[in-house]
């Protein structure tokens, strides 16, 4: 009775109502790409006269996170691409597991088919920053730099089963969506983020993507990854907003400890200085990707 009633719950308050398909695209600012895994949503812009970038997008939030951010780095004269992950924003929500091989594929299917033909300089927030080093340590040659911007650094154990996890996030969608803000200092300052982000919750599959990444991704600790990827003597800039709260500022000195990195914490920020501190972020950005 009682696994009964948390079903019909679940479904009464679940938001996802729609099918991500070309009638959901249209009129959608970006383009989209047919890759091995389905379409992918994406922009890129810029004249790349100073090289190539890839911005990776954390665990939820889509591509509309570098807002601003990208628009900058065009203006330094890089070719730019941001992209939904699969599951996320525009991008096809798929009926297999949201593994680790799912997003280092997704990245590459891009590159090819976008025919970029040099190595790039990798930019990934939160989880995109795991996501941007799987990438790297399964393709090295295609990448150049890295920044990782607060990144993940270990994985929280959950007790649940993934069935019930499904069924605790249907029921709290609107609390999941209004979290999204806990990854400010100042919230008040991106007063339109909540209902940019519930966009996506609308779309069938949005919510077994977040689950399923979490129960799939990999089982390998965060930190061995890190470990893997000091080998490669990449050059890689590591900022971190002091008042982060998502991955706290703590995280990084596991992390320094074990790359070989340029450090940067930005005062008065939480998870995405870049967004918070964008004069303090740009210019150092910047500076190490024109960097010898």
């Amino acid at each position: 009775m009682a696994s009964a009633a948390i079903n019909v719950h679940a479904q009464w308050s679940d938001p996802e109502v729609k099918i991500m398909d070309a009638a959901a695209r249209k009129g959608v600012a970006g383009s989209f790409i047919k890759l091995s895994d389905g379409i992918t949503h994406y922009e890129k812009a810029g004249t790349g006269k100073s090289g190539v970038v890839v911005l990776v997008h954390g665990f939820s939030v889509p591509y509309f996170i570098w807002n601003g951010f990208f628009e900058n780095l065009v203006k330094e004269g890089y070719q730019v691409i941001r992209y939904d992950e699969f599951g996320r924003g525009y991008s096809d929500r798929l009926t297999k597991d949201y593994t680790a091989k799912v997003y280092t594929q997704q990245l590459y299917d891009l590159i090819n088919g976008l025919s970029i033909k040099e190595p790039v300089n990798i930019i990934g927030v939160s989880f995109g920053g795991i996501v941007s080093t799987n990438f790297t340590l399964a393709h090295p040659r295609l990448v150049k730099k890295m920044v990782l911007i607060d990144p993940a650094s270990e994985r929280n154990k959950t007790i649940a089963t993934e069935q019930s996890f499904d069924e605790m996030m249907a029921k709290s969608s609107d609390a999941r969506a209004k979290g999204q803000l806990e990854d400010f200092k100042y919230p008040a300052n991106f007063p339109n983020w909540v209902e940019n982000y519930k966009v996506q919750m609308q779309y069938k599959g949005t919510r077994k993507a977040l689950v399923s990444t979490r129960y799939h991704y990999d089982t390998i600790p965060y930190l061995d990854r890190y470990k893997s990827l000091q080998k490669l003597h990449k050059p890689i800039l590591l900022i971190w907003g002091t008042e982060d709260h998502t991955v706290l500022l703590k995280y990084s000195d596991s992390i320094r400890a074990t790359l070989n990195v340029k450090f940067l914490s930005i005062s008065d920020a939480g998870h995405l200085p870049y967004l918070e501190k964008p004069e303090i972020t740009n210019k150092e950005v910047i500076d190490f990707l024109k960097r010898n």
